[in-house]
């Protein structure tokens, strides 16, 4: 046997131990076809084939897969959003011929159906129900993608809507209202606390009214003790209520005087202040508690006498 023979030999039988076995990753499958039809799916691990009759057409993931599909679309209130869905899918072990074989482009496929079912729900709904519902649509669309995907040997293990961006003018208008809205309620809260202050302040400045007229009373009512302490004294040395009471108010008028004198920045003057005041004040004082007595007098007995008159009458 030549070298060239053995050479060829060689070669050949490098091809076809090449050509017969081949490896399948973990989390995948490989399809097999023998003159172009299919034969049959093998899995991870080392795997045989025919050379040259069998190949392998084609190798498909079976880990789960993301899929972020952006649809713009519009609210019941007109206005225009952008959402972004992330679909998750993996292919179904059993079913690697349908998603290998019905279906070039899958991903194309899962994108028209979630445009199909956005812009089916999101119109239905006003801006701010798309916030707070962002699961109910990705529910419909994973029920629509399951439904439709499950024939092509695709299982949609779950949708999430990740992002709703309205337009730039819609959402400085959210801003400005929620602003406008959190500046409505500072301001309550401002106003409720000026409120209860004020009402403290009213209650505050009443009990010291109270208690400032309380003590002047309490203040008068020891004066008047006072008083009638010294007029019962003045009585005691044969003064009469008249003369005792001239004289106390004169006493207190000097007390005055020496009060006001005392005070090194007072600028204050009391009419009468001659020394012939005091005297005076006290002549005309008893004069006139001795007139008022006699008008009493007088116009006592007057009430008796209509009184008489009345009866006899």
């Amino acid at each position: 046997m030549s070298i060239i023979t053995f050479s060829v030999l060689s070669f050949l039988a490098f091809v076809l131990l090449y050509g017969t076995f081949f490896i399948v990753k973990q989390q995948s499958a490989a399809s097999v076809e023998r003159f172009g039809k299919f034969v049959g799916v093998r899995h991870s691990g080392l795997q045989l084939k025919i050379p040259i009759i069998d190949r392998v057409a084609g190798r498909v993931s079976l880990r789960i897969q993301q899929l972020d599909v952006v649809v713009e679309t519009k609210t019941k209130d007109d206005v225009f959003v952008k959402m972004k869905v992330s679909v998750q899918y993996k292919v179904i072990k059993d079913k690697v011929y349908d998603a290998f074989y019905k279906l070039d482009y899958p991903q194309d496929q899962i994108t028209s159906y979630v445009f199909d079912v956005v812009r089916a729900e999101v119109p239905k709904m006003i801006l701010d129900d798309v916030f707070e519902k962002k699961d109910d649509v990705a529910i419909a669309v994973k029920t629509e993608l399951n439904d439709a995907m499950v024939n092509y040997g695709f299982d949609i293990i779950k949708t999430l809507v990740t992002d709703i961006d309205p337009d730039a003018q819609v959402k400085d208008s959210m801003n400005r209202i929620n602003a406008s809205e959190r500046e409505k309620v500072a301001a309550q809260f401002e106003g409720d606390a000026q409120r209860i202050l004020i009402v403290e302040r009213a209650k505050a400045e009443a009990e010291s009214k109270r208690l400032q007229g309380q003590g002047i009373a309490d203040q008068r009512r020891e004066i008047a003790r006072g008083l009638e302490d010294s007029v019962k004294v003045l009585n005691g040395v044969n003064i009469n209520s008249q003369e005792a009471s001239a004289l106390i108010v004169v006493t207190q008028h000097y007390d005055t005087l020496q009060s006001v004198g005392s005070a090194s920045n007072s600028n204050l003057i009391l009419m009468p202040n001659s020394p012939q005041a005091g005297s005076e004040m006290l002549n005309n004082m008893v004069a006139s508690f001795t007139a008022s007595n006699q008008i009493g007098e007088a116009m006592k007995k007057q009430r008796e006498e209509d009184a008489r008159s009345k009866k006899n009458d």
